[in-house]
């Protein structure tokens, strides 16, 4: 089993706040005879609508010595996870979910912004310390 991030309890704690269920922790996913985990997934029942909103989510918690290459490792993890999704499930939506302090001072860049845009990359804010999500950005 891959390791937890060092964030992954406080993000799902803030998901259960929100009132989403965890569903899997992990979340196994397979492409062909490649297996992968989304560190968790998790769904919502919708109170206008019968079925839930389903979710993956990848935590990451840019605390490495290079942004960058931290970056790099999450964009590459998060193609390859929607990818997996989009043949087994997919109605289920994957976000990257970072702290609120790389969201500031990293990923404001103009380059990164414009990164996460052409893979169209959905994220989930999260603030380590108080244990909640600050915002989820389509």
């Amino acid at each position: 089993m891959p390791a937890k991030d060092i964030f992954h309890d406080t993000v799902k704690r803030a998901l259960e706040k929100e009132g989403w269920t965890i569903t899997h922790d992990p979340l196994p996913v397979a492409a062909g005879d490649v297996g992968m985990s989304i560190d968790l997934g998790a769904e919502k029942l919708i109170a206008a609508e019968k079925e839930g909103k389903k979710i993956a989510v990848e935590i990451k918690s840019f605390l490495g010595k290079s942004a960058i290459y931290d970056f790099h490792l999450a964009v590459g993890q998060f193609i390859n996870y929607r990818l997996a999704l989009k043949e087994i499930e997919s109605s289920r939506v994957l976000y990257l979910a970072i702290p609120v302090e790389a969201n500031r001072d990293f990923f404001s860049r103009p380059f990164i912004q414009t990164a996460i845009a052409y893979n169209e990359i959905k994220l989930i804010v999260y603030d380590s310390d108080m244990e909640v999500i600050i915002e989820w950005k389509n």
